[in-house]
């Protein structure tokens, strides 16, 4: 399964809200969703292989809308494209896998809904968390948070450096360190034995998600 993540250290989690106006033309009408579709195309096209589609609070006719877009968008640079938490826009929009929270129903329960080779990823923060999502079937799972970040304070402190490494070295499956991940910490989460790191604000923040996506892949792969 390791194989699937091969060249993928860099993992986008999306969060509309960082992109509003982006990609905008007032001219052709506002699209709600166009900011955040041209951002992905942005970063796919600047180097990310692994996205996740995490938009919680958006109506399920919406959600199913913008991931068809993002479906699309994946397709063309052979990214993968995991939708979170929604096992059903996941098979709709032929996503490569759903992304499942602590919340949510098991990975051995979703499993016999998902063809063979589509991908299963679980939230955790915790090694007690991590071993059971493996256990449970996962072929993936994001860890934090790690450092302090405000999407995640809800989660309680982070975890920090030394617990991420416990958790990566306990499983056999990926670990994608999650959790005010940016460009000064990624070295850290390496030397943590995670796989990679998943970002939200250190891609989708700012006027340049190219550039943004080329600095932290200098960072992770050294060139």
């Amino acid at each position: 399964m390791a194989d699937i993540f091969k060249g993928s250290p860099l993992y986008l989690v999306t969060d509309r809200r960082l992109c509003k106006g982006k990609g905008l033309n007032p001219l052709r009408g506002l699209n709600p969703f166009k900011g955040l579709v041209a951002a992905v195309e942005k970063a796919v096209s600047a180097g990310v292989r692994f996205v996740q589609l995490r938009e919680k609070d958006l109506p399920a006719g919406e959600l199913l809308a913008v991931a068809m877009e993002l479906r699309a968008v994946t397709s063309r640079r052979g990214a993968i494209f995991i939708i979170n938490g929604r096992l059903d826009a996941a098979l709709l929009a032929d996503a490569d896998g759903v992304h499942l929270g602590q919340a949510d129903f098991a990975p051995e329960d979703a499993r016999p809904f998902l063809a063979k080779g589509k991908l299963i990823g679980v939230s955790t923060h915790s090694l007690k968390e991590a071993l059971q999502a493996e256990a449970d079937g996962a072929d993936y799972i994001t860890f934090g948070p790690v450092c302090h970040t405000p999407s995640k304070a809800a989660y309680g402190p982070p975890a920090g450096f030394v617990e991420l490494k416990k958790a990566a070295d306990a499983v056999k499956i990926p670990v994608f360190a999650i959790g005010g991940m940016k460009r000064e910490t990624i070295k850290d989460a390496l030397s943590a034995s995670a796989k990679g790191v998943a970002v939200i604000t250190a891609i989708l923040d700012g006027n340049d998600v190219g550039g943004n996506v080329k600095e932290l892949m200098t960072e992770l792969t050294g060139c």
